[in-house]
C-alpha cells in the first residue's frame, strides 16, 4: 500500500523497505596523505688539504737521492770494468761489473761479466752468468735486445766448448727475441758445420766397399734406381772416390736421367782427372741429348789424356765414339737430298770458323797437291780433331 501511494504522490521510496527511514549515505570523506617530511640536502664538505709531513716528504726525496746516487755509481763501477776488460785484466773487470749489479740491477752488467768470463776461458762460468742474465731479465721485463744478447753469448760459448748442437740451439732463441745478422750468419755457419762434421763421421772405406758390389750386383740385374741407391751410398762413405760418381752416371744413363749422369761425370773427372772412363761415360750422354759439338770436345780431352798417361788402351774406343757423333751431327735427314746436306753443313758455325781459319786453308791447299801432308799435320792435335771434324761433315773425302 506504501508503494502504491507513493507512486500515486510521486516519491520515490529505497528498495529495500527496511532502510525507509534512514538517511542517504554519506560520502566518505578522504583524508589527504600525510606529506613525507622534506630532508635537506647537505651539501658535501669540502676537504682540506692535508699538510704533508714535511718529515715524510724529506725521507722520499732522500731516497731518491739514493737511487740517482745508486745507479751513478753503478754505471762508474762498469765503466771502469770496461777499461780493465779493455786492458784484459779479466778478474778485476768481473769484481768492478759485480759491483756495478750489486748497486743496480741491470743484465747489462751480467752480459758484460760473462763476456769477461768467456775472454778468460771460463766457459762454464760465462754459461752460469748468462743464463742468470736471462732469469734476472725476465723477472724486470727487460729489453727484448739485451735477453737476444745474452742468448747470443750463451752460443758463442757452447761454440767455443764444440758443443754445436747448443750452439744452434740459443743462435735460434736469441734471433726469436732480436734478428741481427752477425747471429743469423753464425747461425748458418754452425748448422753448415754440423753437415760436414756428420759427412765426415760417415766416411767408412770399408762400407763404401760394400755398396759399390752392391751396387754392380744390381746394375747387372738391370735394378737402375737400386744401383743408384747403392752408388750414391758408396759416395757418402768415401766421396773422393771416382768410381762412384762414375758408377751412378752409367745408372743414371740407364734411367734417361742425362744431364745427371753428365753432371756425375763432371765430378769424376773432377776428383780424378786421369779418370778416362768418366769421359767416356760423359761423352755417351751428351751423345743422347745431341749434343754433338760438346761430345766432341770431351772425347778430344779423353784421347788426349790417354795418350799423356802413355796407354792408350781406350784410344780406339774414343775414336769409334767420336766417329758415331761425327756421322750422326752430319747425317742426312729424313727426306733430305746430299745437296741439302752439304748446304746445311756448309752452313754449321764450327765447319765455316775451320774452313776460314788461315792456317787451315793452307794445310788443306798443300793436301789437294800432295794428300800424302795431310798425315803429318795430323799429328798436331788441334789440326787433327779439326780434320776429323771436316772428314766428318764430307768436305774432306777419304778413300
Amino acid at each position: 500500500m506504501m508503494t502504491v501511494m507513493a507512486t500515486l504522490m510521486g516519491i520515490d521510496l529505497p528498495d529495500d523497505p527496511s532502510n525507509a527511514g534512514s538517511s542517504a549515505p554519506k560520502q566518505q570523506e578522504t583524508k589527504p596523505a600525510p606529506k613525507a617530511p622534506e630532508t635537506k640536502k647537505e651539501e658535501p664538505k669540502k676537504q682540506e688539504p692535508k699538510k704533508e709531513d714535511p718529515k715524510k716528504e724529506s725521507q722520499d726525496v732522500e731516497m731518491e737521492d739514493s737511487e740517482t746516487s745508486d745507479v751513478k755509481a753503478s754505471l762508474a763501477a762498469k765503466a771502469e770494468g770496461n777499461t780493465l776488460y779493455k786492458q784484459r785484466k779479466f778478474d778485476e773487470a768481473i769484481a768492478k761489473y759485480d759491483e756495478a749489479w750489486t748497486l743496480h740491477k741491470d743484465i747489462t752488467y751480467l752480459n758484460n761479466r760473462a763476456a769477461a768470463e768467456f775472454e778468460k776461458g771460463d766457459y762454464d762460468a760465462a754459461i752460469e752468468t748468462c743464463n742468470k742474465a736471462v732469469d734476472e731479465g725476465r723477472d724486470m721485463r727487460a729489453d727484448y735486445k739485451l735477453i737476444a744478447k745474452s742468448f747470443a753469448r750463451l752460443g758463442n760459448t757452447y761454440l767455443k766448448k764444440n758443443d754445436l748442437e747448443s750452439a744452434v740451439k740459443f743462435f735460434d732463441k736469441s734471433l726469436t727475441e732480436h734478428r741481427t745478422p752477425d747471429v743469423l750468419n753464425k747461425l748458418r755457419a754452425t748448422q753448415k758445420e754440423i753437415k760436414t762434421q756428420e759427412a765426415l763421421n760417415y766416411i767408412n772405406p770399408e762400407k763404401a766397399e760394400e755398396a759399390r758390389l752392391q751396387g754392380k750386383e744390381f746394375f747387372t740385374k738391370s735394378d737402375w734406381p737400386n744401383a743408384v741407391k747403392a752408388y750414391s751410398e758408396m759416395i757418402k762413405r768415401s766421396p773422393d772416390d771416382a768410381r762412384g760418381y762414375s758408377n751412378r752416371a752409367a745408372a743414371l744413363a740407364k734411367l734417361m736421367s742425362f744431364p745427371d749422369a753428365v753432371r756425375d761425370c763432371d765430378l769424376a773427372i773432377e776428383k780424378d782427372p786421369t779418370f778416362i772412363r768418366a769421359y767416356i761415360r760423359k761423352a755417351n750422354a751428351q751423345l743422347a741429348m745431341k749434343e754433338y759439338s760438346q761430345v766432341m770436345e770431351t772425347l778430344q780431352v779423353a784421347r788426349e789424356k790417354d795418350l799423356a798417361l802413355g796407354e792408350g788402351k781406350n784410344v780406339h774406343e774414343i775414336d769409334q765414339l767420336f766417329n758415331k757423333a761425327s756421322s750422326q751431327r752430319f747425317q742426312a735427314l729424313e727426306g733430305e737430298t746430299p745437296e741439302q746436306t752439304m748446304e746445311r753443313v756448309s752452313r754449321d758455325p764450327e765447319i765455316v770458323g775451320i774452313l776460314q781459319d788461315p792456317v787451315m786453308q793452307g794445310i788443306l791447299g798443300q793436301a789437294r797437291e800432295n794428300p800424302a801432308a795431310l798425315q803429318d799435320h795430323m799429328r798436331n792435335p788441334e789440326v787433327s780433331k779439326k780434320i776429323n771434324m771436316l772428314i766428318a761433315a764430307g768436305v774432306i773425302r777419304t778413300r
